[in-house]
Order: structure tokens, then C-alpha cells, then sequence
């Protein structure tokens, strides 16, 4: 029977915390149908928890749900790492070697472990992302099977202040393992952005709720990542103070304009608010947005000149206009990010551009994954059945499909064959030609269907 696996991630935002599952067949094909989300407000700020309990409790609420999709329990998860204190630390590593032996993976995989041990004030190290390697001081991409008495390594240290991974241990303990943790930025690169992109540079913008990341690549590598403080929120709080709004009325007033960031802005009313009023805090908080996105590109040493394009994604990314507006101020095209190619989602309700991240985790996770591991236990229903009847129903991890024990009589050895059952082992009403495990089959379903009988001994 195909084996199929299942791969949970969760998504862990400013405004809501989502959860799905994929499923993998032995072939490769990797789909997901379930997807659960929950809306918090306060509890994680700027990708932080900051209420752990309530944080806890939206989690639990997924896993639940998630398990009663899939009738089983979830024992593993991968969890997004991402938060306002995520960014880049440019650092290298100089190493002698053995010239006479050639440099191989491992000694390349131990060289760029050791760098990430080297701690930094007040920051903890999430990933080593290698840049470029140099070999006797000369530059290339892939050293392995090279000859060197010298290597140089310049690489990114994906630093985070402690309590970021902290308080995501603290949310999901008592209930699923956390399988891994991994940085949401850089798999979402790696699965969005085509190799070309990333070779001729470009920047991948996430706009979040409160937070915006920005990740640079240029000649194929990570040259610069970093988190910042700005987000849809933002625009959302500025029409709750300056229209004195509730801040979800805000929040449908500036899904519901029309090109809120165009000149022209269609003048009407939306629950008591003049669009132009609010169009006018949106364009403004958006400008701050895209000025502090477009002064990355100096921060990171490039030109705009020397960046291809940007890719978009986030759920703030989906305000009417705001592509064409980062066009026109960093002079850049822009394209929305979509799902990675590797995932087949066929509920339309579910594949929606605000998940990208989520998809992305589950894509690099399903790649990943041995085939014999999987982060669900389905139940398996074992069945006792005796001459008696029904006598327990105990989940079991043997595999996936219903089995039923031996139907063992009372008294003597197992019959070999119906024929050789007695009266008293087989009802009157049954035939004698029936097997004992078709009897056992249809006295359990009888039992599972007729209604309880209190004074009745089964």
C-alpha cells in the first residue's frame, strides 16, 4: 500500500498565526487541503510572542483542528523563525589546509559550523549562510574538489536577540516537537526566486503586519537581510487615531478603496469615512514604508543599477496600487511572489498570495524529509473482538488502514476454517459456511450501530 507522509508547519505572525498540512506520495507529489488560521491581536508584536499563553492557546487550536482533518495526532512541526530583531551579520573565516588533500564537503559544512559558534553581543546565531569562497585568494563559487593550502570564507551570520527562538520553545511546549526551525526569509527565497533573479540581484520584500523584511541577492547570494519596524498596521493605526475609527472599520476602509495611493482617488463613503481623508494616511505611511525599504540598497553596499527586479509578498503587499507605487519610487520592476512550483494546492479557498511563507516552509519541509518520517501518526483503529463480542478499541501506530485481531473462542485452539466452528462459537442465524473473521467483522458492526443496552452483558 503507498505510504503517504505528512508535513506540518506553522506560520507564527503580528496578526495571526496559520497552520497546514502537506501531503507527500512516494513519488514526489506534494499537495496540500488543510489549512487552519487564527487571529490574534497584541499577543505577537512586531513577529515576537509577547503573550505566551494566549499564543499557546491559538496553536493548540490549529494542532487540534489539524488532527481532526487528518483523523490522527500530531507529533512534529516545523515552525517559521522570522521577527523584528532578524538580520544579517557579515563576518569570514581564514583557514590553512592541507594542500596535497582535496577540500570536501565536510571539511567546507565543519569550517562554516564553527563560524556560526563565534557569539555576538546580545544576538544569537539562527543560520550560516555562506557568500563566496576564495582558495589561494581565488574567488569561487564551488571549492569542493579543490586544491588549497588557504581558504577564505566570506559569509552571513542570520542573527536574532535570544528571546525571539525563546519564547517560540516556550509556546510549543506540552504538545507537538518542534522538528525545526527555519528562518521564513531565507526559505521563502529559496523557493520563490528564480536562480536567474538572484543572479543578476534583486530584493525580496515581505510586508507584513508590523514588520517588512528585506533580503538582497546579487551573482547568486545572500548579500543582506534585515527586519524592519513598518508595516500594513501602521496604516491601519494611522486611520483608527486620525479618523478616530475602531482599527477593524480602519482595516476594512483601506481594503475596500479603490488605488488608495492614486492622485485621483475615488471620492466616496465607506462606513461613515470620506475615502480621500483616509487615502491621505495611507499614502503617507506607505511612503515612509517604501523610503526605509529603498535606503536597504545603501545599507547593503549595492546600487539600485545593480539589482534586477523586487519580488513582493505579504499581506499588507495586497493593498490596491502599492506595486506600482514601489516601481515609481525605486525604479525597479516589481512582481508579486507566488507559491513555490514544487506544491499542488487544489482548495481555492486556501491558495491565497497572503500564505506564500507558510507554502514555502511546507515545500522546503516536504523536500527535505526522509520518506520514512512523517509528522503525523494516523490512528489505526485495532479491534478485540471474542466470542463475546466487542471488548476494546485502542488507537494503534501499526499503519494506516482498520485491521482486527485473531477472534480467538474461550475455550480451545483457533479454528482453522468456519466448518469447524461450533454452534456455540457461531450465532444460530449465521451460516456455518461463514469464515470466523467475517463473523467478527459483522458482529463488531452490529455492535457499533444497534443501541446500547444498559442491563444487557456484552
Amino acid at each position: 500500500m503507498t505510504k503517504t507522509q505528512y508535513i506540518v508547519a506553522l506560520e507564527i505572525g503580528s496578526s495571526k498565526i496559520v497552520g497546514a498540512i502537506a501531503e507527500k506520495t512516494p513519488s514526489g507529489y506534494v499537495q496540500i487541503n488543510h489549512l487552519e488560521m487564527e487571529k490574534l491581536i497584541n499577543s505577537v508584536r512586531h513577529g515576537c510572542v509577547q503573550n505566551v499563553e494566549n499564543t499557546k492557546g491559538a496553536i493548540n487550536s490549529i494542532i487540534k483542528k489539524l488532527e481532526n482533518r487528518v483523523d490522527g495526532t500530531i507529533e512534529e512541526v516545523f515552525v517559521g523563525l522570522s521577527g523584528r530583531s532578524l538580520h544579517s551579520e557579515p563576518t569570514e573565516v581564514n583557514q590553512n589546509l592541507d594542500a596535497t588533500v582535496p577540500i570536501t564537503n565536510e571539511v567546507l559544512e565543519r569550517i562554516v559550523s564553527e563560524a556560526g559558534k563565534d557569539p555576538i553581543m546580545n544576538y544569537e546565531t539562527c543560520e550560516v549562510v555562506p557568500r563566496t569562497y576564495y582558495v589561494d585568494k581565488n574567488e569561487t563559487k564551488s571549492p569542493s574538489g579543490q586544491f588549497g593550502s588557504n581558504i577564505n570564507i566570506k559569509l552571513n551570520l542570520i542573527v536574532a536577540k535570544p528571546n525571539l527562538k525563546l519564547n517560540l520553545d516556550r509556546v510549543m511546549t506540552g504538545g507537538a516537537r518542534v522538528k525545526e526551525y527555519m528562518v521564513t526569509p531565507l526559505v521563502v527565497a529559496d523557493e520563490i526566486l528564480e536562480p536567474s533573479e538572484k543572479s543578476l540581484g534583486c530584493m525580496l520584500v515581505d510586508l507584513g503586519a508590523e514588520t517588512t523584511t528585506v533580503s538582497i541577492y546579487k551573482d547568486g547570494s545572500l548579500v543582506y537581510l534585515t527586519t524592519l519596524p513598518l508595516g500594513g498596521r501602521n496604516i491601519t493605526r494611522d486611520i483608527t487615531i486620525g479618523l478616530n475609527v475602531l482599527e477593524d472599520t480602519a482595516e476594512r476602509i483601506k481594503k475596500n478603496i479603490s488605488n488608495p495611493l492614486d492622485k485621483n482617488v475615488d471620492k466616496v463613503t465607506i462606513e461613515g469615512v470620506n475615502s480621500t481623508d483616509a487615502a491621505n494616511y495611507i499614502v503617507a505611511r506607505t511612503g515612509e514604508i517604501i523610503a526605509n525599504i529603498k535606503q536597504q540598497i545603501q545599507y547593503a553596499g549595492v546600487k539600485a543599477v545593480d539589482l534586477h527586479n523586487i519580488v513582493l509578498i505579504g499581506g499588507a503587499a495586497q493593498m490596491q496600487g502599492i506595486a506600482r507605487r514601489i516601481e515609481d519610487e525605486i525604479k525597479l520592476r516589481v512582481r508579486i511572489g507566488t507559491n513555490p512550483n514544487g506544491i499542488n494546492i487544489l482548495d481555492h479557498n486556501i491558495n491565497r498570495a497572503e500564505y506564500v511563507q507558510l507554502f514555502s516552509l511546507l515545500s522546503h519541509a516536504a523536500a527535505k524529509t526522509p520518506f520514512n518520517q512523517s509528522c503525523v501518526r494516523l490512528n489505526n483503529y485495532n479491534y478485540n473482538v471474542s466470542e463475546q463480542g466487542f471488548t476494546s478499541s485502542n488507537p494503534e501506530p501499526a499503519g494506516d488502514d482498520y485491521s482486527y485481531n485473531t477472534f480467538r473462542p474461550e475455550e480451545g485452539p483457533a479454528p482453522k476454517a468456519a466448518t469447524h466452528t461450533s454452534k456455540k462459537q457461531m450465532p444460530e442465524s449465521r451460516s456455518n459456511r461463514t469464515s470466523w473473521i467475517s463473523r467478527a467483522q459483522q458482529q463488531l458492526k452490529r455492535l457499533m450501530t444497534e443501541p446500547e443496552d444498559e442491563g444487557k452483558d456484552i
